[in-house]
């Protein structure tokens, strides 16, 4: 999957041109390969490593922080169509339909079968922590997991489990369609944050780009 490109195949509302994602890529440093530098535990239980922080905190000074909502529902606020409420509540979102960004598929989401929609960390916890966020400061890696404008998408709970912390060297987006905005949006989040990409990456996301407007 990683190594097609996107051919003819009409590109997904909001995708970036190929020119945007050429220069995308040209501002991010590339690496031979992912290093593994050990020590990521993003559970907070005892006893764990809690690297990251809590899990879609409203603590920390990036996009949507210390607003009253947490990151998951600001999320799902934003995309979902048709969103409703709790009752007296302003932030918890307990329906609404999903355009997903990675299927081109719409999704029902409901509250009571949370799973079915995912938030997804675009360029992964994991990875970034292996790229360089190992060595950031607690505050810095608390915002960037909870970056609501460059690496949070609502997605569908199987398409982000089956992605899990890779790159795109190892997966892009099941619909063609929707590779150039998820190369937009990848790329994005390693520009803000000065994250590298491997090898492998820049290949396949100069692949994605050949096929974009």
């Amino acid at each position: 999957m990683g190594c097609e490109s996107i051919g003819q195949v009409t590109p997904a509302p909001g995708s970036p041109t190929r020119v945007q994602l050429e220069r995308l890529l040209a501002g991010v440093r590339v690496v031979a390969e992912r290093p593994r530098p050990g020590g990521y535990e993003r559970g907070c239980g005892g006893g764990q490593g809690c690297v990251f922080g809590p899990a879609w905190t409203d603590d920390h000074d990036g996009p949507g922080g210390h607003d009253g909502c947490d990151s998951r529902n600001t999320v799902l606020a934003r995309q979902l169509t048709r969103a409703v409420f709790r009752p007296g509540d302003t932030c918890v979102v307990v329906s609404g339909a999903l355009n997903d960004p990675y299927t081109g598929q719409r999704i029902t989401f409901a509250r009571a079968d949370a799973k079915a929609v995912q938030i997804d960390h675009v360029y992964p916890l994991a990875a970034a922590w292996d790229m360089g966020a190992a060595g950031w400061p607690m505050p810095q890696r608390v915002r960037f997991a909870n970056d609501v404008d460059y690496n949070l998408l609502a997605v569908d709970g199987k398409t982000n489990e089956d992605k899990g912390d890779r790159t795109p060297g190892d997966w892009l987006p099941p619909a063609r369609a929707s590779r150039c905005f998820y190369a937009g949006k990848y790329l994005m989040a390693a520009n803000r944050y000065a994250l590298p990409v491997t090898s492998a990456d820049r290949d396949a996301l100069r692949r994605v780009a050949r096929g974009c407007p």
